[in-house]
């Protein structure tokens, strides 16, 4: 026998009102109306309507809960994207929380200049900007699997909780990739620094050898090692002579030297100590590297290498 909408909804432990908004969202199919005009509805509808209310506590979109109602798959897969639309706003708020205990933390003469710096980060936080900036600083030959590789090396991965320094570090790091004076010259120390070797440069044999020169100085980096000639100073050393297209030797390593001395960027620097503030310690960076890798040329230079 049809439900009228006040049964329906009284069997449901819903109001009238509830009933009738689902019903005009397409949630709820109506099995005719009376001749006086009143919505009727079959006996199925009690168990659909409990099944809209228990998607909808859990914070399920209407249209979701519509493709839900369809098919089970439909169910698996509209409950996934609640769970990482959930996850999602967790992250958020844990940003928030900590960008709100580093305020609460500051010296109050700070306050207003960190309150600025951590206003201008992203809702919710990504590192879309940082991957907009390396993307505008690398050659554009680079093939996309090298490039792909560069980008995980030098764009730190933002924790899901972050602690309040971790926060104010990515605020530093977002605002300096961003900045409105053309960003940092990241080219200058990697390519354009070593320009005076050669005219013409293989910027996929440098950025391919590069990666590996850093993977073993990155090893001697965790393994405690004091920077010191060896097979990851050759490894870098090499890279720059293929890209270059010269012999390794006494002459080439101190032009390479004074080369990426004079193309030392302070605010490179500072995005790498930034970026180490983001990962929290989590392994040498790329910027650690490079620079135990330039002290390892200075030590093979003093030892008349």
């Amino acid at each position: 026998m049809p439900l009228g909408i006040g049964e329906l909804a009284r069997r449901a432990g819903v109001t009238v009102k509830t009933v009738r908004h689902y019903s005009d969202a397409g949630l709820l199919p109506e099995a005719g109306r009376s001749a006086g005009g009143h919505r009727r509805y079959g006996a199925d509808a009690v168990d659909r309507l409990h099944r809209i209310r228990d998607l909808r506590a859990v914070g399920m979109p209407l249209p979701a809960v519509a493709g839900a109602l369809a098919d089970e798959g439909s169910l698996e897969r509209a409950l996934a994207a609640q769970l990482a639309a959930v996850d999602g706003q967790l992250t958020a708020l844990r940003w928030r929380e900590a960008a709100l205990r580093a305020l609460t933390a500051a010296p109050e003469d700070r306050r207003p200049a960190l309150l600025r710096l951590l206003g201008g980060l992203p809702q919710p936080p990504t590192s879309q900007a940082l991957v907009r900036f390396w993307h505008r600083q690398l050659p554009r030959a680079l093939p996309s699997a090298l490039r792909t590789a560069v980008l995980d090396a030098a764009v730190p991965a933002l924790p899901a909780d972050p602690r309040p320094a971790q926060v104010v570090g990515y605020a530093r790091l977002h605002a300096l990739a961003a900045g409105r004076d053309g960003g940092l010259t990241v080219r200058c120390r990697r390519v354009r620094a070593a320009a005076a070797l050669a005219g013409e440069t293989d910027p996929v044999a440098l950025y391919a050898g590069l990666g590996e020169a850093y993977a073993l100085a990155g090893a001697a980096l965790v393994a405690g090692r004091r920077p010191a000639p060896g097979p990851e100073l050759d490894s870098f050393v090499a890279a720059h002579a293929r890209a270059y297209r010269r012999r390794d030797g006494v002459g080439f390593r101190t032009g390479l030297r004074a080369s990426l001395r004079a193309g030392d960027d302070p605010r490179l620097r500072a995005y790498w100590r930034y970026a180490a503030e983001v990962s929290g310690g989590d392994g040498p960076s790329m910027g650690a590297a490079h620079d135990w890798l330039v002290a390892a040329l200075d030590a093979g230079a003093a030892a008349g290498d």
